[in-house]
């Protein structure tokens, strides 16, 4: 299993575990999930494809601003 920071989120743009943490570094908390969500998207482009990565997405932001 490859580590957890190079773990592909979105296929389609490639987009990894890793850009996601990176993307989120304004941010120090859940302040609002879908702020929080479209600050990521703008920066990665993730979720921006097919769209079925969108949980995934959620799911490591939530892992990372809540520790």
């Amino acid at each position: 299993m490859e580590n957890k920071e190079n773990y592909m989120i979105c296929n389609c743009k490639q987009v990894s575990y890793a850009d996601i943490a990176k993307a989120l570094h304004n941010h120090t908390k859940m302040e609002d999930a879908i702020r929080v969500f479209e600050d990521v998207q703008n920066v990665t482009h993730c979720s921006t494809g097919c769209g079925g990565c969108y949980q995934k997405v959620l799911e490591v932001i939530s892992e990372v601003l809540m520790g």
